[in-house]
């Protein structure tokens, strides 16, 4: 099984990072070739190329693992509202695989090659998949309120003129959540007289308020996200677990919230957050406590819904596969056959490369890799 397992996770690296490769060279194109003459297009066209990156990991979790998120939402608001207009997402970051979640649902809606992000600006440098999110046009932040409040400004208005529906993704506690950031997180909001919050960390409002003047009329709604997983499940929601073919079960519970319901006051507006983070964690609190996320939250309870995984995700990964193992055996054959050993172990290096890659990207997502961020801002603010 370890040997299959290797040999699998090498299958993925080679696929998801050639695929990333010809995607990037094709963002490229687009932007040197059609965006000067056809903005719409361009953006159109991009959809497909960031669709069959994403796919790649959403074939590996769903196809390959077997994990299938279980998801509570309104079907009346799912059916006249999800991936029919722009929303800005707010979501709990707590786990290694929480972007792989969002991805694999907001596949089932049919907006995942729309999904975007604010993230930060050293992110866009990251080969493949940093360059993938730059030429998708994602909002990169320097962390610095003069330079950012500019890019925030300018590029919500460029994200939000796609012909198609856009959500993007706020990460409002800033980082991820560990232990010891929650600990700083505590000590600060009892300082300051801001509700202590049990799940998460206390939400930074300067991205979500400064967003909000820019927000109005372009996008209608908030979808808000709050994921869980059982504290007692065997396999544990991380990347290796995926790579594995682990089946891990995440729970799910989204609900839209007009932006209008946001009070346009930029103090009210922070309260506003800060009320609503108290809630969520209530949401998450209730389904550690008693498996539901509705019994002691006070939310409205909704159905929920398993999506049974998109044949075109498996179809993608198998079209990229296919194209890599033809491509690498071929070459490798007839290296081999006319001695070409430099060019047969110029290969062999290059998917150890790829390998290593793999692994490397699994060792960033951990909780225990994750930024100082959150902790460096707490003790910051504490002072």
């Amino acid at each position: 099984m370890g040997q299959l397992t290797g040999l699998g996770r090498l299958l993925i690296a080679v696929t998801f990072f050639t695929c990333g490769f010809f995607v990037n060279i094709a963002q490229l194109f687009l932007h040197i070739c059609v965006k000067p003459f056809d903005k719409r297009l361009c953006r159109s066209l991009m959809y497909y190329l960031t669709y069959s990156f994403y796919s790649i990991l959403v074939c590996v979790a769903e196809w390959y693992a077997g994990s299938h998120v279980r998801v509570f939402i309104d079907p009346e608001d799912e059916k006249k509202y999800f991936a029919k207009e722009h929303g800005l997402l707010l979501m709990n970051h707590t786990y290694e695989i929480d972007w792989l979640t969002a991805w694999m649902v907001t596949d089932k809606f049919g907006n995942v090659g729309n999904t975007k992000a604010y993230a930060k600006k050293m992110l866009r440098y990251v080969p493949i998949m940093g360059w993938v999110w730059w030429m998708a046009e994602f909002i990169f932040l320097d962390r610095n309120f003069d330079k950012d409040k500019i890019v925030i400004k300018e590029q919500l208005k460029v994200v939000f003129s796609y012909p198609d529906p856009v959500w993007l993704l706020l990460n409002a506690e800033g980082t991820r959540y560990t232990a010891a950031k929650h600990e700083l997180s505590v000590k600060f909001a009892q300082e300051r007289g801001l509700p202590v919050l049990k799940h998460h960390l206390i939400p930074r409002t300067k991205g979500f308020t400064t967003s909000l003047p820019t927000l109005r009329g372009i996008c209608p709604a908030i979808y808000d996200i709050n994921l869980a997983f059982k504290r007692d499940a065997k396999v544990k929601p991380t990347m290796l677990s995926q790579l594995n073919g682990e089946t891990v079960e995440p729970y799910m519970y989204i609900r839209r919230v007009p932006l209008s319901n946001v009070p346009e006051d930029e103090k009210e507006a922070a309260a506003w957050m800060q009320e609503f983070f108290m809630e969520k964690d209530r949401i998450i609190d209730s389904f550690h406590e008693t498996g539901s996320f509705f019994k002691t939250s006070g939310v409205k309870e909704v159905p929920m819904k398993i999506y049974k995984p998109r044949l075109a995700t498996l179809l993608n990964f198998i079209g990229w596969a296919t194209v890599c193992v033809a491509c690498i055996s071929y070459y490798m054959i007839t290296s081999f056959i006319a001695g070409n050993w430099i060019g047969f172990f110029t290969v062999i290096s290059i998917l150890g490369l790829f390998y290593g890659l793999m692994q490397h990207a699994v060792n960033a997502s951990k909780i225990s890799k994750s930024s100082s961020y959150g902790a460096d801002g707490a003790k910051q603010a504490a002072k």
